[in-house]
């Protein structure tokens, strides 16, 4: 059992029970995950990190309720994601989980405040109510002079902020981050996970990074190593 907790009497936000991935290639089964068990506490700012092929992306998108598990179980607020059908899952991901990828995945024909406001499209909130949580969530990130660019007038940095703050917009339970400074330069980089650490520490945001960076890890408050399949400390 792997338990990550730097916030003393939390509770668990996110349970992993025996957790286990496996693809087949031809004839050949891959055992991608083998029996995870971790259990990550609310407002904790977790890296994950291992050779390219370890699984990481793997337990993020299980985790994220992005792919099932071959076994094992993964819970949620104390609600177990791995049994809900895959049409329940796009719901639940809508309420639950902010994703933050590498390549920033912004509609290139929208400007960054319509970007943002993408996930609470699929909310019961008003027009005027998703305009004031999109311009909380720009003015968070450090954009709110931005909102009318669209994504080939802002720099990479800047593009990476408007996938955060897309992320936060509707108060997501927590972020999953993929290698978010992977192509980004180091001051960009450095802005990037100054943010995270903000959205933790100020906010209480729990973040699940992976991460090839060492330096981006240090700014974690935990690391966790993944190798063939096998987490640990």
């Amino acid at each position: 059992m792997v338990h990550v907790g730097a916030n003393g009497d939390s509770k668990s936000i996110i349970q992993v029970r025996r957790l286990a991935k496996n693809y087949l290639r031809g004839n050949e089964e891959l055992h991608v995950l083998q029996g995870i068990d971790l259990d990550i506490d609310q407002g904790d700012f977790v890296a994950f990190m291992g050779p390219s092929g370890s699984g990481k992306t793997t337990l993020l998108n299980l985790i994220g309720g992005l792919d099932v598990p071959s076994s094992g179980s993964v819970t949620v607020a104390g609600e177990q994601i791995s049994s809900l059908s895959r049409a329940k899952l796009t719901g639940w991901r809508a309420r639950h989980v902010g994703f933050v990828f590498q390549m920033y995945n912004l509609l290139p024909v929208l400007s960054a405040f319509r970007n943002v406001e993408l996930p609470l499209l699929l909310t019961h909130l008003s027009k005027a109510e998703r305009r004031k949580h999109v311009e909380t969530a720009l003015a968070l990130v450090g954009l709110a002079d931005f909102a009318t660019r669209k994504p080939r007038e802002l720099s990479g940095g800047q593009q990476q902020r408007v996938a955060i703050a897309r992320a936060i917009v509707a108060d997501s339970t927590f972020l999953l981050c993929d290698e978010p400074t992977g192509d980004l330069d180091r001051q960009s980089a450095d802005g990037i996970l100054d943010l995270l650490q903000e959205l933790v520490a100020q906010h209480g945001k729990t973040v699940l990074m992976v991460t090839h960076d060492p330096r981006a890890a240090e700014r974690a408050h935990a690391t966790l190593h993944l190798d063939k399949g096998v987490l640990s400390t």
